[in-house]
């Protein structure tokens, strides 16, 4: 089946967040009266859902205490850390190839939609987005493989036209649970062994790439698809 839409994951994907996710947690951690990790050992935060990412650092299982570290993360990025962050360079004349290719474009992120809004909209991207995806503030559809089936349903696209494009393992899971091509990028923060490992059909190192990967994922679905006809 041929490639119809893409969904994109936005942190370390479209955007690098780096200084306003870090600077955020840091702030929630020293509010709490915990240390506080250097901005390059909170990498790792960058991606996952936020309450996951608080109950490791916090070494704690009790909601009160994450919510609380949740809340004090999203006073600071609510108005500071959301635009402490920056386009990677190419991602939009990347975007405007696949636009002008015919793809239908959304972004699906583990965010909260109305930051993921506030983003698209500050970067001035939203003319290139079909739609923008993300969890609500209470978590719900924080989880990939939970918010990619939300977006298939609700905009009605087909699993086997459909490809995720993310830096993560998170990204790679979501797909493969919703039995999509999946696209891992080497240039955000994952490595390349987590988005084999957990599923990559192919690997991009740029945002120029996707276009080519793409088509190579295309002529893969395809050839897989003529195959399958042929042996029936």
């Amino acid at each position: 089946m041929p490639i119809t839409a893409i969904l994109f994951d936005l942190d370390g994907t479209l955007t690098d967040p780096k200084p306003g996710i870090t600077r955020s947690i840091q702030h929630a951690l020293s509010e709490l009266g915990y240390p506080s990790p250097a901005a390059n050992d909170l990498l790792w935060c960058i991606g996952p859902p936020l309450q996951q990412s608080f109950a490791t650092l916090l070494h704690t299982s009790d909601k009160v205490l994450i919510d609380r570290a949740v809340t004090l993360y999203r006073d600071r990025y609510a108005t500071i850390g959301l635009f402490e962050n920056s386009l990677y360079p190419q991602i939009v004349e990347t975007l405007e190839t696949m636009r002008a290719a015919g793809y239908q474009t959304l972004v699906a992120t583990s965010k909260p939609q109305i930051y993921a809004l506030r983003i698209v909209e500050h970067f001035k991207l939203t003319t290139l987005f079909d739609g923008v995806y993300g969890s609500e503030l209470d978590g719900t559809r924080s989880e990939k493989d939970t918010l990619i089936a939300y977006i298939l349903k609700t905009e009605q696209l087909a699993p086997a036209n459909t490809v995720m494009v993310g830096d993560r393992k998170h990204d790679m899971i979501g797909a493969k649970r919703n039995r999509m091509g999946a696209i891992g990028i080497t240039y955000g923060y994952g490595t390349v062994e987590e988005l084999e490992l957990h599923g990559a059909d192919r690997l991009a190192h740029s945002p120029a790439e996707i276009p080519t990967v793409l088509l190579d994922c295309d002529r893969l679905s395809v050839t897989s698809s003529s195959a399958l006809s042929n042996t029936n």
